[in-house]
C-alpha cells in the first residue's frame, strides 16, 4: 500500500474506521463484505482465545475473531451494541468483533505515516501505517499479515 507514495503517487483510499480494544483502527474497504450486528457463536473446542467461534451465513460457516484479543486487548464481552465486520482476506471470510464501527475515511497516500517498529510482535507488524487524525491516531490493519493463511486463525 505504501509503495506508491514512495513513486510519488498520492492516490486516495478508502477505509472503514472501528475501535477495538479501545484504540481506532481501520482496514481498506475493498476487503469489507458486510458488517452485521453481534450474534451468538457456536463455540468451537480448543479454539485459540482470540477464534470465539462460528457463525452460518447463508450457507457459509464464517469464524468470528475477537480483533482485539487477536492485537493484544483485553477481550471483548460481546453485547447487541457490538459489530462483526466480515472481510475477505486472500480467499477466506473472516468475520471480526469490535466495539464499534465508526465512519468511512478518505485519505490520501501521502497522510499515512509509518508505524514506529519498536517490537518484533505479528500484532505490530501487522500495523500497516498511522493516520494522524484531530484527536488521535487510526492505526491501518493489514489483515493477510494478522490473519496469515497457515496457523487456521492461530496466535
Amino acid at each position: 500500500m505504501l509503495d506508491n507514495a514512495a513513486k510519488g503517487d498520492d492516490l486516495q483510499q478508502e477505509f472503514v474506521t472501528f475501535i477495538a480494544g479501545g484504540q481506532n483502527f481501520c482496514i481498506e474497504i475493498t476487503q469489507i463484505r458486510e458488517i452485521r450486528r453481534w450474534a451468538p457463536v457456536t463455540v468451537l473446542p480448543h479454539s485459540p482465545r482470540h477464534v470465539l467461534g462460528v457463525i452460518n451465513l447463508r450457507g457459509a460457516v464464517i469464524p468470528i475473531v475477537d480483533l482485539a484479543a487477536k492485537l493484544g486487548f483485553a477481550p471483548i464481552e460481546p453485547t447487541e451494541r457490538h459489530v462483526i465486520i466480515i472481510v475477505a482476506v486472500s480467499d477466506r471470510i473472516i468475520g471480526l468483533l469490535v466495539e464499534s464501527v465508526s465512519e468511512i475515511l478518505g485519505v490520501r497516500q501521502s497522510m499515512v505515516k509509518e508505524t514506529p517498529r519498536t517490537q518484533e510482535d505479528e500484532a505490530v507488524k501487522a500495523i500497516e501505517g498511522i493516520i494522524p487524525q484531530e484527536q488521535d491516531m487510526t492505526k491501518i490493519i493489514n489483515l493477510g499479515i494478522l490473519l496469515p493463511q497457515s496457523g487456521h486463525l492461530a496466535a
